[in-house]
């Protein structure tokens, strides 16, 4: 029982970091891309957007190995033993690619460690969604008998809100690149593609956070 309730405190804490850390970026990002402003003022928010996002990150990115942690004791995720001392090592190993690419921001190596993160949701959006739906058609391998299928209902959702975690990240890994531009000076393309692409990570947003209320609904009530 302590272990299931240091386990679901985390989890809450990482469910805020995320949400919270994604509201953050949301607001930080109006100041990022407005043109009336002075661009050192423009690039001291661009840095804090980066500060607040590697929380949300952190959040997303703990919130998957503490699930299945729970799901195993709570006896919905049958793989245990070995299966989650792996799992936990993998997380490791995949915060600290997380780390590695924020820290060398600006560094020649950057964009490769952040194209290699990326992949790892490439690899894992379609994998948690198959696997959350599969489950809730009855073919595993998560239980999904009476009272259970809240579990699989949980993973698929938050496969799919990665989706949406990956155009907010494009929409970032852009932002360096145009500010290299706008240093030189007034540049209204690079204006325009600032523009465009918030007006589209606003839009998903709104999704975003939808999704994010129905993963702890989903968590906190066990409603099927």
């Amino acid at each position: 029982m302590a272990t299931v309730d240091i386990l679901r405190w985390l989890h809450i804490l990482a469910m805020v970091y995320w949400l919270g850390g994604e509201w953050g970026v949301f607001q930080t990002a109006y100041k990022v891309t407005d043109p009336k402003l002075p661009f050192d003022e423009r690039m001291r928010h661009m840095d804090t957007a980066f500060r607040i996002d590697i929380l949300a990150r952190t959040g997303i990115i703990s919130l998957l190995p503490l699930g299945l942690h729970m799901g195993y004791i709570w006896g919905v995720q049958p793989l245990g033993g070995m299966w989650l001392v792996g799992m936990w090592i993998v997380y490791a190993a995949w915060l600290t690619l997380t780390y590695a690419a924020y820290f060398s921001r600006g560094k020649p190596i950057s964009p490769l460690l952040y194209k290699i993160e990326d992949w790892t949701r490439y690899l894992l959006i379609p994998t948690l969604i198959l696997t959350g739906l599969s489950s809730l058609l009855g073919y595993g391998p998560f239980e999904a008998g009476e009272g259970q299928k809240w579990f699989s209902a949980k993973v698929m959702t938050f496969g799919s809100l990665l989706i949406i975690g990956v155009i907010l990240r494009y929409v970032m890994h852009e932002w360096p690149q145009l500010f290299q531009i706008l240093a030189a000076g007034p540049n209204e393309e690079a204006e325009a593609k600032l523009a465009k692409s918030i007006r589209l990570a606003r839009t998903v947003a709104y999704i975003y956070w939808v999704g994010i209320a129905t993963v702890a609904f989903f968590g906190a009530v066990k409603p099927f």
